[in-house]
């Protein structure tokens, strides 16, 4: 296998792993050698144990952090800031991709960006909702009703009310309140129930204040 053949194989993809390739070589560790070299001489970038990418100027498509972040851990799902700025409900840039999974909590250094996976119990998951990323990727992401609920239970901060302040949240209009009050009855925990009613709250003074102008 050369690398004309890989690019062959892989250059549509935004990521992939060495069990792509076996259709080229169907020796593993001549193929895992291969990479290796590829990847020191700045041709691939390895992400993680039998993940990469093609590196610039080969890469055709450039791989999007939320794609990448399910990638990297499987079964998590991006959700928190991440999921509420790119949704739009809170104005700030949010550098780190992270992630909600049931597995162990970590930060991923990657030469495509920095990853951080949050631990939460199996049974308090939320839907994993593939949402649509533009050139044919696609990513489990939080909807914002549930980035914010995962956020108020990781976060755990005594004073809720002060902590929505902070965020700066904007067009809670378009929140779905009776879905919001459903996943944090389903939580069970009584202070995102009573977190979900502040919400409800904010998102009906913002509309009043809308309605105004």
């Amino acid at each position: 296998m050369d690398f004309a053949d890989l690019l062959g194989s892989v250059e549509k993809e935004a990521v992939f792993e060495p069990g792509q390739l076996l259709a080229l070589d169907a020796d593993p560790e001549r193929v895992q050698r291969q990479l290796a070299r590829w990847v020191r001489s700045g041709r691939l970038y390895h992400l993680r144990r039998g993940l990469y990418a093609l590196a610039p100027p080969f890469q055709k498509i450039q791989p999007h952090p939320f794609l990448l972040a399910n990638r990297l851990v499987g079964g998590s799902y991006v959700s928190l800031r991440s999921a509420l700025a790119h949704r739009g409900f809170i104005p700030d840039f949010v550098a780190v991709t992270t992630s909600v999974t049931s597995g162990r909590s970590g930060v991923w250094e990657t030469p495509l960006g920095r990853y951080e996976f949050c631990h939460m119990r199996e049974d308090l998951l939320g839907d994993r909702g593939r949402l649509s990323l533009g050139g044919g990727q696609e990513a489990f992401v939080a909807g914002p009703e549930r980035a914010l609920l995962d956020l108020l239970y990781l976060a755990g901060p005594a004073d809720i009310p002060a902590y929505l302040e902070e965020l700066r949240l904007q067009h809670l209009g378009t929140l779905d309140l009776g879905e919001l009050r459903r996943q944090a009855m389903g939580m069970g925990k009584s202070r995102l129930v009573r977190a979900a009613e502040h919400i409800a709250h904010l998102a009906e003074t913002q509309i009043e204040d809308y309605e105004l102008f």
